[in-house]
């Protein structure tokens, strides 16, 4: 089939790869722009999906809004187009410019959890699994009748963990899937929408007044990025893995919420958070123990978790 391809971060690399094995003439991709690099040295990056389509031998535009390439597309005569982490709003001219419309690879069974963040959102919330939904794209917001989906369980995962499942099923999904989908009708969604919101390095902070199986999520929605956070004696400090510490009586010295005792055991509201990899800022991750080793105290006390200006991670 002949498809045009839209994608972005290392996420969208696989079904890109994974299109081309299958034998479809991607006849063009669609990325963001170079972005400068971070740190010294500067100069301009290319996104994953760029540096793959190039290695492939495919030609590649990067519009800086994607209504540039209307026409470009519109020549092409490409059947599909297909669209995996973009990070652009496709308008309703580009999505009329494939001769059977546009699909997305969607990390989330919708309409649970449309929009920019939806497999941190699933698991801040608690839920029990997720997935991907390979849908029909329309001028809303991830709003369109669902060809396909799979199912993932997120048990104890990182969002790093989850997302690489939800990749490789994804992909799995997409590649035997898209041959049928031209002339077929999608299902529409069916229940309560709801919205996952960009996520804010302050949602992310330790707060101890919060249940220590919330923390739990919270560390593992951050890791790898943009990691759990706390401050101590106004040095930041990075939580990369922690766990619930179930039921085991608490010692009295650190039964006040905020406090970590010798064993890396944070006191919550209710429970405790036993907390395993750290990484104290200016320096690398280690074993919480080895940490708290460091500071020869007989127990650490998290700063206050009064609010701290935020920024999007």
């Amino acid at each position: 089939m002949r498809l045009a391809y839209f994608g972005t971060p290392f996420d969208a690399v696989p079904p890109l790869r994974a299109l081309v094995a299958a034998g479809h003439d991607v006849a063009l991709v669609v990325t963001q722009p170079d972005r400068r690099r971070s740190g010294r040295g500067g100069g301009l990056a290319p996104s994953a999906v760029k540096a793959a389509a190039l290695e492939l031998g495919l030609p590649v535009v990067t519009p800086a809004k994607a209504r540039e390439i209307v026409d470009e597309l519109t020549a092409l005569d490409v059947e599909l187009g297909v669209v995996v982490a973009f990070g652009q709003l496709l308008p309703p001219a580009l999505l009329a410019a494939s001769r059977h419309g546009f699909v997305n690879m969607h990390f989330s069974l919708l309409p649970r959890w449309r929009g920019a963040a939806p497999v941190e959102r699933s698991m801040l919330a608690g839920d029990a699994e997720t997935g991907v939904a390979i849908m029909a794209m329309e001028e809303g917001l991830d709003t369109g009748g669902i060809f396909a989906e799979v199912r993932v369980a997120i048990d104890d995962l990182s969002a790093g963990e989850l997302r690489n499942a939800l990749v490789a099923a994804g992909t799995d999904l997409l590649v035997r899937e898209l041959e049928s989908i031209p002339g077929r009708e999608p299902r529409p969604q069916a229940g309560e929408p709801t919205y996952a919101h960009k996520l804010t390095v302050e949602e992310f902070r330790i707060d101890a007044a919060r249940p220590a199986v919330e923390l739990a999520r919270v560390v593992r929605a951050a890791n790898p990025k943009p990691g759990a956070w706390c401050t101590i004696d106004g040095q930041r400090i990075k939580v990369l893995r922690a766990h619930v510490a179930g039921d085991a009586p608490v010692d009295q010295e650190v039964a006040e919420p905020g406090l970590i005792d010798r064993a890396g055991v944070l006191a919550c509201t209710p429970g405790r958070l036993a907390l395993d990899e750290v990484q104290p800022e200016g320096k690398r991750a280690m074993a919480a123990s080895e940490w708290l080793a460091g500071r020869r105290g007989a127990a650490v006390r998290i700063d206050a978790w009064a609010p701290v200006a935020s920024s999007d991670s």
